[in-house]
């Protein structure tokens, strides 16, 4: 028994699998629209919502003020090295299901089926709060054109007297739609919405740097390096978007050179916009006088840049956008790779005959994540998504050295330089994160992991492709 827990499947039969007709994607992104993704999926509510509570704290954790600049220097250097290990797997292996399908290559199929459960929470639970913030600052935006929508529309239920959140349920429908057009339709799209949003950030840069007074930036760390920790563990949801991109290497046209590009690329240039504006916000007014919930619009206001507020308000809605579609595609496709792979039900690995998308798997997630963005007020869950996250990125950072172990001789189209120390140094920075978590936030990722376990016993452990071949 204990065996079969670590069976893996071959590189092999990974890519022969994802080579089958009847489950074959079809190619259709560049390097520009795996960046463009990479791009779409960073920055948005990290960058325009998140940042305010890192900055200023709440009652579970010291807020990081001007220190913001280091804590989102911490999480890209943690995200780095492990984007390293992925862009290395993603060369490889070019496949849809990210840490998933790296795990079930390497480290066995119990532990890449905790992967991707975990996943599944990451991924689902980052799609509602995405499309609940969407909702906030689409509601902000019709305010400032004289425009409100009824309490009960536009807030679940027990929440100022709401009864349904319409905007976030009708923009996750929309997304549904165009994700089962067609990944090119999709990726066009956010492209699209990318070059918006970076023309909003490089705005907010110029016109916010005029007003930056040193003084602010004293005290420059005022909880210590406590609050910096904890305020990494918050931004790093605003990084996990490069992990979607490696979901879509099935995808790719060229994955082998471009899937290393639009991984790394993204990740570098999301990071150093990030510290930019980091450092432009607490420098334009007193950490403590940061608007939580609309930190960079606010902070032009306050200021006196009445117009830049809107039109970074309106630049913040498209940003977000991005960021639901990069998500949503990230579900989507490790529900695919799982079910391919039969350890879920075989149905969600259909594709579409004339789009080439797996259309019951987006479907489903639509239906999924539209329904809990209407009625759910997720709250704190949102640091699931941040522990699963970290938890997938360990995880692959040691399949790698695994891998290495294993297969020296494997054909490596990106390898990664100073083995072992990179993947290490990702695993010790992740774990490292890891710790800074509220201890409610350990009890749920571990009891989530349970009730994954018993799933896997009563259901993946039986049915699995890979059971049924060794089996036959």
């Amino acid at each position: 028994m204990a065996n079969s827990l670590f069976r893996t499947k071959s590189i092999e039969q990974i890519l022969a699998d994802s080579n089958h007709p009847t489950h074959r994607l079809k190619k259709s992104l560049s390097v520009w629209d795996l960046t463009a993704l990479g791009i779409g999926g960073i920055i948005g509510t990290g960058i325009f919502v998140l940042v305010g509570t890192a900055v200023v704290g709440d009652a579970n954790r010291p807020g990081a003020g001007p220190g913001i600049i280091l804590s989102f220097i911490l999480s890209g250097v943690a995200c780095a090295l492990a984007a390293l290990c992925y862009a290395e797997f993603a060369a490889m292996m070019p496949v849809a299901g990210s840490a998933y399908t790296y795990s079930y290559a390497t480290l066995g199929e119990f532990l890449a089926w905790i992967t991707g459960w975990n996943l599944i929470l990451e991924y689902g639970v980052a799609c509602v709060v995405v499309a609940i913030g969407w909702s906030g600052y689409f509601n902000n935006v019709l305010k400032t054109l004289g425009l409100h929508l009824p309490a009960w529309a536009t807030h679940p239920p027990g929440v100022d007297g709401g009864l349904v959140n319409l905007p976030a349920a009708i923009i996750v429908l929309c997304v549904t739609a165009v994700l089962v057009r067609g990944m090119k339709e999709s990726a066009r799209a956010t492209g699209l919405i990318v070059i918006i949003k970076l023309a909003v950030i490089v705005f907010f840069l110029a016109v916010g740097s005029s007003s930056v007074d040193p003084s602010n930036w004293v005290p420059f760390m005022p909880n210590g390096f406590q609050g910096v920790g904890a305020a990494a563990a918050i931004v790093f949801f605003a990084f996990i978007g490069f992990d979607a991109v490696s979901t879509t290497a099935e995808e790719a046209n060229n994955p082998q050179k471009d899937l290393p590009i639009g991984i790394i690329t993204s990740l570098g240039l999301c990071t150093v916009l990030y510290v930019l504006v980091s450092a432009v916000l607490t420098g334009m007014i007193p950490y403590r006088q940061i608007d939580i919930h609309a930190p960079v619009a606010e902070a032009l206001r306050v200021a006196g840049f009445r117009w830049g507020a809107a039109l970074v308000a309106t630049g913040a809605l498209a940003g977000i956008t991005s960021v639901l579609f990069v998500m949503m595609i990230g579900q989507i496709r490790v529900f695919f790779a799982m079910s391919r792979d039969q350890l879920l039900g075989p149905w969600l690995s259909a594709v579409h005959p004339r789009f080439g998308t797996p259309h019951h798997a987006t479907l489903l997630t639509g239906a999924g994540v539209a329904g809990m963005a209407a009625f759910v007020q997720i709250g704190e869950a949102a640091d699931m998504t941040n522990i699963g996250t970290l938890f997938a990125f360990v995880l692959v950072c040691a399949a790698v050295l695994v891998l290495r172990k294993t297969k020296p001789d494997q054909h490596r189209p990106f390898r990664i330089l100073f083995m072992p120390w990179i993947p290490l140094l990702g695993m010790a920075a992740c774990l490292g994160l890891m710790a800074f978590l509220p201890t409610v936030t350990w009890i749920r990722f571990g009891v989530w992991s349970v009730i994954g376990t018993v799933v896997y016993f009563l259901y993946g452990k039986h049915h699995s492709r890979l059971a049924e071949k060794i089996s036959g």
